[in-house]
């Protein structure tokens, strides 16, 4: 019996006592952290609107519970500077989010990748922008944007990034025909 106690029942004490001392300084670490991690979450969040949008220095979200599937966040900059709208949908690696930035006269100023799981050196051609991919689509309407050509090689990434901002213009078309 006393063979027992010490091989299994005093582990199994100092592993939990271990685990839960652990548990609680994460935690607390995570308590403190928190607020600042979400301070810089917004703050890289309204870089990358005022990024894609350039003339609008403040942003309003637009309330609608009706956005197309994909369609995350939709925000009405300052002066009828135009919209910007935050779109996730799925690429070769996952889920790839990408912010675009439309003016009052419909075009896209420009369009960006928030986040993206894609292949590095094949997918990253058409979310990154070393290859100038995004460029081609700066200043074009929806119809203009629907012929820009893939990315040979990464046919599936740059198709998911064209889809997300077909799904920008769906949301902008929303915006204008509701008045929002």
């Amino acid at each position: 019996m006393k063979n027992v106690m010490k091989e299994i029942v005093k582990p199994i004490a100092v592993l939990t006592c271990i685990c839960l001392v652990v548990a609680a300084l994460l935690a607390f670490v995570n308590q403190l952290t928190s607020p600042i991690i979400t301070a810089a979450e917004e703050k890289a969040a309204a870089e990358a609107r005022t990024e894609v949008l350039s003339e609008a220095k403040r942003f309003q979200e637009v309330p609608y519970d009706q956005w197309p599937e994909g369609v995350a966040e939709v925000y009405r900059g300052n002066d009828d500077s135009g919209y910007v709208i935050v779109v996730q949908t799925k690429g070769y690696g996952g889920v790839m989010t990408v912010i675009c930035g439309i003016r009052p006269d419909g075009t896209l100023e420009a369009a960006k990748t928030l986040f993206h799981s894609e292949t590095n050196g094949v997918g990253t051609k058409a979310v990154d922008n070393h290859s100038g991919y995004r460029e081609r689509f700066a200043g074009q309407t929806a119809e203009g944007c629907q012929q820009v050509d893939t990315i040979s090689g990464a046919t599936i990434s740059s198709t998911a990034f064209k889809k997300a901002i077909g799904l920008a213009f769906e949301a902008y078309g929303i915006v204008k025909e509701a008045g929002l």
